[in-house]
């Protein structure tokens, strides 16, 4: 870790390490919580902690800067938590270990933290500077972005006061975002029994790996492999053919990452053993060969494990296997009003069996509030059909668009000015917390830059250096250019 922390900017890399060291699983916050309250009190800063967790931290404005208005910064105190499967580490408890590799930042095996850790610590480092120029600020930490927006859902209306907020939880450096799609879960459950594995029958098991996954809003429009829709088509192709009976299947696991990883266990009869066999491996080279330019470290394997004690009644698996194969995923529509954004997309996360029922995981994403009912509507009567029973989250409003922002006027000209190159101007299909802020703040005027990251919600999740220097050079000028109070 050292040589990140002989990273410049070196105050945003030395809390960036030691957020690493906090433990902070979405909806387990409570460590950095504590540690966030512990910092704003070692420095002799106003801090708050609402009933869900977030935690405002407030600071005066430095000399000769009163008369600016005051600014929200944010970003989100949890991180995804996924890693590879030959990986030892326990989120609740270990630390992430960060290094460099290059130009970027990135952990051995999990995910990094820095979606949005490098947000806090940007925040975190200002926060304790005594050099850096600002008028008054309130720092803003959010709980539980990642799986349920739950911190801004419950934040009440008065935790802050600024009407200018700035959220440092984009991934793209040289880009200004000033909208969002909006999101809901669709969660589809089938309840079964289960029978004695039957005489005669020899047991495998099928493994795909090696998926770049993503995030299901960032990434989706790239194409990439989906771990349930590659294993289905597997497992369906020996149910069908073969009379397979399956045991287990465990694809995917979070609702906003694409699926990278699953296995299923299954059961074929002796007497279509070496035929089944025969076909799978041979589909398995399709697979392979279809996907080898979008995913180019694809594998799957198929090999005879021992014989589980039992396995799905089989109208169930039918059903099961159906809907899963029938079920959308990926890009639904473009943006017809702004040229390259995904206007529309649903993402097949994870399928989960665990002895009793079997619960397949969904999300839709869309700008426009109609086309994510519609989606939502579409993988619900996919589920339907199978005789599954489905249920919608409430989900959480897109961020729509405000050109005439004056936040973005000043971040625009402050981009030029120092580097000498307009920023692109654009709205994100992934879900921000801006559109629930602004259902409770309607006065806001908001924003959100970042530094580079890649592979975010995944193992590869990596953070550009030199970005990270841009985007901090970026902050602090339009800190010291914010407009003056009324």
């Amino acid at each position: 870790m050292t040589d990140i922390l002989n990273l410049e900017p070196r105050e945003v890399w030395k809390h960036f390490v030691d957020i690493c060291q906090v433990p902070r699983p979405s909806k387990r916050e409570g460590k950095i919580i504590k540690f966030l309250e512990d910092f704003a009190t070692a420095h002799g800063l106003e801090r708050h902690t609402d009933a869900a967790g977030n935690v405002l931290i407030r600071k005066p404005a430095t000399p000769g800067f009163g008369h600016l208005q005051t600014v929200v910064l944010q970003s989100h105190m949890d991180m995804v938590c996924e890693k590879n499967n030959d990986v030892q580490h326990d989120f609740d408890a270990d630390p992430i270990v960060p290094y460099r590799d290059g130009q970027w930042v990135r952990a051995n095996g999990t995910t990094l933290g820095a979606d949005d850790g490098i947000g806090v610590a940007a925040e975190m480092a200002i926060l304790a500077s005594t050099t850096i120029k600002h008028g008054p600020l309130e720092c803003l930490f959010t709980v539980d972005e990642e799986t349920g927006l739950t911190g801004a859902f419950e934040m009440q209306p008065g935790f802050f006061s600024g009407k200018i907020l700035i959220n440092l939880d984009s991934e793209d450096e040289g880009e200004l975002f000033i909208g969002c799609a909006g999101g809901a879960d669709t969660v589809a459950t089938f309840d079964y029994r289960t029978e004695p594995t039957p005489a005669a029958h020899t047991a495998m098991r099928i493994e795909v790996k090696g998926l770049l996954g993503g995030h299901s809003g960032d990434d989706i429009n790239k194409h990439r492999g989906n771990a349930v829709k590659l294993l289905t088509r597997m497992v369906w192709e020996a149910a069908q053919r073969f009379g397979l009976r399956l045991s287990t299947m465990d694809a995917g696991n979070l609702r906003n990452a694409i699926a990278r990883e699953g296995y299923a266990v299954g059961l074929l009869p002796d007497a279509q053993k070496q035929a089944a066999m025969a076909h799978l491996v041979a589909l398995r080279d399709e697979i392979v060969a279809e996907w080898r330019d979008a995913e180019p470290s694809l594998s799957i394997a198929v090999e005879e494990v021992d014989a589980p004690a039992t396995v799905l009644e089989g109208q169930v698996q039918h059903r099961l296997l159906n809907a899963l194969y029938a079920c959308p995923h990926g890009v639904m529509a473009m943006s017809r009003s702004l040229q390259g954004l995904v206007e529309t997309s649903t993402n097949l996360a994870s399928v989960k069996l665990n002895g009793q029922q079997a619960v397949v995981t969904t999300s839709q994403r869309s700008s426009v509030d109609s086309a994510k009912a519609d989606i939502a509507n579409m993988v619900e009567s996919v589920f339907l059909l199978a005789q599954a029973d489905v249920r919608h989250t409430d989900g959480y409003p897109g961020w729509a668009p405000n050109t005439d922002s004056e936040i973005l006027r000043i971040t625009r000209a402050a981009y030029e000015h120092l580097f000498g190159v307009e920023p692109v101007v654009r709205a994100i299909h992934a879900g921000l917390e801006c559109g629930l802020f602004l259902e409770k703040f309607p006065e806001l005027d908001m924003i959100s830059f970042g530094p580079t990251l890649r592979g975010v919600h995944s193992p590869d999740e990596r953070i550009d250096i030199d970005t990270t220097q841009r985007f901090w050079r970026l902050l602090l000028y339009v800190l010291e250019h914010i407009p003056q109070r009324a």
